[in-house]
Parts: C-alpha cells; structure tokens; sequence
C-alpha cells in the first residue's frame, strides 16, 4: 500500500498497472459490447481526463480505423455536433465520459445531454456509485483504487492503459505478452525519472519559465505534463505541439527557460533532433525524454526500458510526474493542500 502522498501513488504505479492488466476483462467486455456496430465515438473529460481522451483518439483512429473524437465538455455541447455531416444515426455514435471521481460538473452535463437526445452513453469512473453514473448505460470501473489527493497521477496512467486496451481488444492486436513485459519493467520506469528528476532539478526548479512539447501521439503528454507540473510546481509551463512552439513562442527564449522535448517514435523524430540543437543556442536547459537511441547527455532521459508508440506515453509522464511533485517538495509546496478553495468544477463528493 503506497503513502498518501502524490510521491506515494506515483510510485505504486507499477503494482497498480499490474493489478489493472490482471483485471482487464472487469473493463474491456463491457465496453466492447458498448461499442458493438457503433461508427464513431465521442470521449469527453476535462484536466487529465481530457488528456487521456486526446490519446484514446489517437488509439481508435490508428489502431481501429474508427472516427474517433475527443472534446472538452462544455465547448462540445456549447458550440458541436455529434456528426457535422447528418450521415450518421444516433445509435451509430458512442459518446464516452471519463471522468476519475466521477463528479465532474461539465463532463455530467454532457453525459445528460446525450442520453436526453437518444445517443448511446458510457462512464468510466473510479467511482461507479457517482453522479455520472446517473446519466449512462453503461458504467464501466476505472481500476485506480484510492487516489485522495487533487492532482492524479496513477489515475492517468490507469486511464491511459484502459483506453489502449480497449482500443487494442477492439482491433484483436492479441498484444497481451507485448503488454505484460511492459508492465513487467515499470519499476525501471520509476527509477530512472526519479534519477533523471534528482540530477536535473537545480535547474529546472529554478527555471523562469517551462516548456513541454510532443507530436504526433504524444501532443497529449505535452499538455499532460503541463497540468501537472502548474498543479504542484506552480510554475509558469506551456504545453505545445512542437512545431507550433517554432511559430513564434522561441523569440522568447532566453537562458532561464527549461524546455522538455518528447521524443516519440513518430515522423518528426529528425526533426525533433534538428530542433533540439537550434533550441541549445539559446539555454542549455534543454531535456529530451525517449525511448529511442539517440546521442544525449545528463540532460536528456532515454530510457532503457522499450516499447512501441502506443505505449510509450505511458512511462514518459512517469518524469514530469516527479517535476511536479518533487519539484514541489523540494521548494515548500505541500501538494495535498489545494490553495483554491472555491468548487466550480466539480460536485460534491
């Protein structure tokens, strides 16, 4: 059982990604049997839970071949349409709400929208007596266990592994060793981001300014990373698409900018190195974070531990994560005290 504490359930990660993939069948046969015929799916969350739906489009359109689209809940239901294209019926839409606690406000909203119009609704929750299962057909348990802190962590991490999964059953990868020797080296994982955290920290701490920037897959660790950190740390970070950050963002660049660049194994990788190298003109705070070879130095995080695309996402959070909270302890900041008091994003609980 890990400490309550954000560095407690950051490291309980490799037993509760184990104690998830031992369980999948809790999650996967439901939403199979959701998704039965369906055309599109619709995922919706807000915070993390928007961020693991970006890479569960990802996982539906690359490896299912699926209309796949992600939402912030309010902005879909202000100012969206299921099916832009009037060729679809409602029962041929899926629309999915992510949601940990279960009590997001705007994420509820949208799962009542969609049942009172007719559309196919399923949560995935922590929670499965919450109030957004008020409001679906579906309920399917998100595997996360106890997370009492604001800030989730393993609840990424579990999110994201159950909507790969998902995605992958639906597509009969029939990956499951693949993910198993995986899941099997996560404590490696944990390891190397604490000692890539630990000889990197005087700087990065110390920063005026962060940048995180991913493409391809992981544009949604990028933004991952920039709630995390602006949750603990309570620095000023940007997340960004890396080749948008060159559109204008680098004539900010001065010395006391931390910049952390996601190496994915995606068509930009040369280009990635190419930027790498022109960013270093201007502060040698430059980070990569990759599972892939490549010339790097203490800066740089290349894990030792490898897998394909999909997965990867999975363990390069794992550093930003401990940015964030040991960044926070190591300047004063206790990260189970959240500092603004008034609710407006969820009910409660």
């Amino acid at each position: 059982m890990s400490e309550v504490s954000v560095l407690g359930y950051i490291k309980e990660q490799p037993e509760r990604l184990r104690y998830v993939f031992d369980h999948k069948d809790v999650f996967i046969q439901p939403f199979l049997e959701a998704i039965k015929n369906k055309k599109k799916i619709l995922f919706f969350g807000s915070g993390t839970s928007y961020n693991v739906s970006l890479l569960a489009t990802y996982y539906f359109k690359h490896l299912c071949h699926m209309d796949a689209q992600a939402y912030y809940p309010n902005v879909f239901q202000y100012y969206e349409q299921p099916d832009w294209s009037n060729t679809l019926q409602k029962e041929d839409i899926l629309f999915v709400g992510i949601s940990q606690s279960g009590t997001s406000v705007s994420t509820c909203e949208v799962m009542e929208f969609a049942r009172n119009h007719g559309y196919s609704t399923l949560a995935l929750t922590g929670n499965l007596d919450s109030k957004i299962c008020e409001f679906v057909d579906t309920k399917v348990h998100l595997l996360v266990g106890d997370e009492l802190l604001p800030p989730e962590t393993k609840g990424y991490t579990v999110s994201v592994l159950t909507v790969y999964l998902w995605a992958a059953a639906l597509a009969e990868l029939n990956n499951d060793k693949e993910v198993d020797d995986f899941i099997s080296q996560f404590q490696t994982v944990i390891d190397e981001s604490e000692d890539w955290y630990e000889r990197n920290k005087v700087t990065i701490v110390n920063s005026s300014c962060l940048y995180a920037m991913g493409y391809g897959i992981d544009y949604a660790t990028a933004i991952e990373a920039q709630l995390k950190i602006g949750e603990m740390l309570r620095l000023p970070i940007v997340g960004y698409e890396m080749v948008e950050y060159s559109h204008g963002p680098t004539m900010a660049l001065n010395p006391k900018h931390t910049l952390f660049m996601i190496g994915s194994d995606e068509v930009e990788w040369n280009q990635m190195l190419t930027y790498r190298k022109a960013f270093q003109h201007y502060t040698d705070r430059v980070h990569v974070i990759t599972c892939k070879e490549c010339e790097h130095d203490e800066r740089d995080l290349v894990f030792s531990v490898k897998t394909n695309k999909y997965l990867a996402p999975l363990m390069y959070t794992i550093p930003f994560q401990f940015v964030a909270a040991k960044g926070a302890k190591d300047i004063g900041i206790d990260t189970a005290i959240n500092p603004f008091e008034i609710a407006l994003a969820h009910y409660d609980e």
